[in-house]
């Protein structure tokens, strides 16, 4: 198991094409839950952008969130398509476009303070355990 990125050291190929991968499974699987139980399932599906946005943060920096990003608003936009026979995944409602914006939920984790995401600890701060 590798620990995460130390600071100041930019994201391993490994980190960015592991993120890769991760944008493509989180497109595919929120895309087919996000239509399930109305609301609830776009709910879910955008807890779930939200979770592997947070991963890729914590875990790769700048480079994994762009690799994330730019591979989860590619496979949603692929599975937007009209699918021989008229198949849709989906649909022309307020519902299938709300599923369309989930790639710009990326960009509130992206904007959050790094020191969140950092395993290090915070230099100067006072133990609450010790004595004044």
């Amino acid at each position: 198991m590798s620990s995460p990125v130390a600071p100041g050291r930019p994201a391993s190929a490994w980190h960015v094409l592991g993120s890769v991968a991760l944008g493509l499974v989180v497109g595919v699987v929120g895309t087919g839950v996000h239509r399930a139980n109305d609301p609830w399932g776009l709910v879910l599906a955008y807890g779930t952008v939200l979770a592997a946005a947070v991963l890729t943060r914590a875990w790769g920096r700048a480079r994994a969130m762009v690799a994330y990003t730019l591979a989860l608003a590619a496979m949603v936009l692929a599975m937007g398509f009209v699918r021989p026979g008229g198949d849709v995944l989906i649909t022309d409602e307020g519902i299938g476009y709300a599923w369309l914006a989930a790639p710009a939920l990326v960009l509130v984790v992206a904007v959050l303070p790094a020191r969140w995401f950092s395993d290090q600890p915070r230099v100067g701060r006072r133990d609450p355990e010790q004595p004044s």
